[in-house]
């Protein structure tokens, strides 16, 4: 992987054979606008996301970060570089829930299944497995407007794993959360997370980029934080994150390497003009 990083961390090796990467952004940049009056977005971006691997994307509001996950997911095309995602096409979850309010939770998770082909026989078990799987058991008949934020949050995951895709993009998911539901669902993910890969047999499990401006939260959940400039977005800086899963917000480990990050993007904020 080649990177404009300070502490650049290589991808585990591969078994010969396999691909090395679930991810790979390579040399990728972003302009919006006509020529002449162009917003340059992202400079020079190469990322790799190890097959398994969970990684937050980091930075202020405004440096680009979703415009990079809508790249990922395939939902705009970079204006230089490329990006592959070999296990095929990403599932998504965005800041909102985005569910159809005139399905229950179940037929939203439903809705994910049939796009993905599974026969309309299986669908509903299958809907009632994922909901289990995101401690939501019992909500399959609930409409959106009888679910909590929280509930909805969870749908909308169990949606995007729906999509049985080896790698998920979350784009700021918890943002809107009260602190103890946001706590609550990072403990979810990372159980998720977890499990998806101590189960994978040679598939490379479950791989996460995760956007966020939170430093605690990326922290808390990420292995590896990569950190983005502003006015361009460029990779500045990356941290391999060792302390050991379960992490709690308020551990000493994750408090102090989240003061540590946080004086590398107040660095960035202070450079870069922005408020």
């Amino acid at each position: 992987m080649t990177t404009t990083t300070l502490a650049k961390q290589p991808a585990p090796t591969a078994p010969a054979g396999t691909v090395s990467y679930a991810a790979r952004i390579d040399h990728v940049s972003k302009s919006f606008g006509r020529p002449g009056a162009q917003q340059h977005v992202l400079d020079d971006i190469s990322i790799d996301v190890a097959p398994g691997e969970f990684v937050c994307l980091l930075g202020a509001s405004g440096c680009g970060k979703s415009t990079l996950l809508n790249l990922v997911a395939g939902l705009d095309a970079p204006s230089s570089g490329g990006i592959e995602t070999p296990g095929g096409r990403p599932a998504l979850m965005f800041q909102e829930h985005a569910l159809f309010p005139w399905l229950t939770g179940g037929r939203n998770i439903e809705l994910a299944l049939r796009l993905r082909g599974v026969p309309r026989a299986e669908r509903r078990a299958e809907a009632e497995r994922l909901l289990e799987l995101v401690r939501l058991g019992g909500a399959y008949g609930k409409r959106v407007h009888e679910l909590s934020g929280g509930m909805r949050q969870r749908v909308a995951m169990a949606r995007a794993l729906a999509q049985d895709s080896q790698l998920l993009l979350m784009d700021e998911p918890f943002a809107a959360l009260d602190a103890i539901t946001r706590d609550v669902l990072h403990d979810e993910l990372t159980r998720i997370w977890s499990a998806a890969n101590d189960s994978a047999s040679g598939t490379g499990g479950l791989s996460v980029l995760f956007v966020t401006h939170n430093v605690r939260e990326a922290v808390r959940l990420a292995q590896r934080v990569v950190l983005l400039s502003s006015r361009p977005g460029r990779i500045a800086r990356e941290w391999q994150v060792d302390i050991p899963q379960p992490r709690r917000i308020e551990d000493a480990a994750v408090a102090d390497l989240s003061v540590e990050i946080t004086e590398q993007l107040r660095g960035e904020i202070r450079r870069h003009g922005q408020h």
